[in-house]
């Protein structure tokens, strides 16, 4: 009986010296430990062993099991340095190579022109006030004097989500939100996004707008001249000039459309300008008594100006920009250009 004992370990040690990785390890130690193993098969002869002998036969048994685990974990022990010193040599990191730096973002064109503008206005003592995007009809049309049955709503292409809210289409309910909690004097800004059924190259059914309101005694158009001179000059440059043309808001009286020289040729004529020297970029115009008188302000105390003009654009004007879809398509080659590291 000890020869057979002998014999077993002598092969389990002669088969664990073969093995090379931990999951053939583990499938040998099951062939001679496992439920069904050779060693607990000896155990099982129990039975057959006579009542004085058994006590013997039982510690022979134990030694055994002792050696052969031993056996196994020896080897387990050495297989998994061996696996960690060979993981530690592929996965190995030369620290002297030179650094793979992570890629750092940049402030989107169309937030670096918003923060101009805004420090632009800032800087000539206005506030910011920011509104719902979502509101109500009275807010976006009815109190700029733009009631259900006037024409004007043809010129809005307005997402409605029911019969009376709307994604605004402009950031004018702000101003109207303003003049109803605020007496004058009222200088505000308010940016945010906007929403239109517009789409193409130009056009976008989400952009974004700052309006500007100011709301004094004795405010008139020269103002509104001489503040959207100093803001050209700031945005383009100190040799920008302005020109307004007549037209027709129902929010003001009298309105105008303002152009800017074109940044690029200075008034020559070029592509950008289409050949005129000019470029529209805002509405503007003197605050409708209506729609002071609808706010609860005296208008024949108070007098207000008021523009409006799309950030997009003058991101596309000022970098030459030709699709608005290139503001909204995280491109990371056209984004690279405006990182400022």
């Amino acid at each position: 009986m000890q020869e057979k004992f002998s014999q077993i370990l002598l092969n389990a040690k002669q088969d664990v010296e073969k093995i090379d990785n931990s999951k053939d390890l583990y499938d040998l130690k099951t062939r001679y430990l496992g439920k069904n193993g050779e060693i607990t098969a000896l155990l099982r002869g129990m039975k057959d062993v006579a009542p004085e002998q058994r006590s013997a036969f039982g510690k022979m048994i134990n030694d055994l099991k002792v050696e052969v685990e031993k056996t196994f974990d020896d080897k387990d022990q050495m297989l998994k340095q061996n696996e960690l010193n060979q993981r530690l040599q592929n996965e190995a990191v030369d620290v002297t190579l030179p650094g793979n730096a992570p890629a750092m973002g940049s402030i989107h064109p169309l937030n670096i022109v918003k923060n101009k503008i805004i420090n632009a206005f800032c800087g000539m003592g206005f506030e910011v006030f920011e509104g719902p995007e979502i509101d109500s009809d009275y807010y976006c049309f009815q109190a700029l004097n733009i009631p259900k049955d006037h024409p004007a709503r043809d010129m809005q292409d307005t997402f409605y989500i029911t019969e009376n809210f709307l994604l605004r289409p402009h950031t004018s309910p702000g101003q109207v939100r303003t003049m109803e909690n605020k007496k004058p004097p009222i200088k505000i800004l308010s940016p945010g996004r906007v929403y239109r059924a517009d789409d193409d190259a130009s056009h976008s059914p989400m952009f974004h707008q700052i309006e500007g309101l100011v709301v004094d005694k004795g405010v008139s158009l020269c103002d509104l001249k001489g503040l959207l001179d100093e803001f050209v000059r700031i945005i383009f440059d100190k040799d920008t000039k302005t020109r307004f043309r007549p037209s027709y808001f129902p929010f003001t009286e009298p309105s105008v459309e303002v152009d800017v020289s074109c940044c690029k040729c200075h008034g020559k004529g070029c592509n950008l300008c289409k050949g005129t020297g000019w470029i529209e970029i805002l509405g503007a115009g003197v605050v409708n008594k209506k729609v002071l008188e609808m706010s609860g302000i005296d208008s024949n105390e108070y007098s207000g100006l008021a523009f409006g003009l799309g950030i997009e654009r003058i991101t596309m004007i000022k970098y030459g920009i030709s699709n608005i879809k290139t503001l909204f398509e995280s491109n990371i080659n056209f984004l690279n250009q405006f990182n400022r590291r």
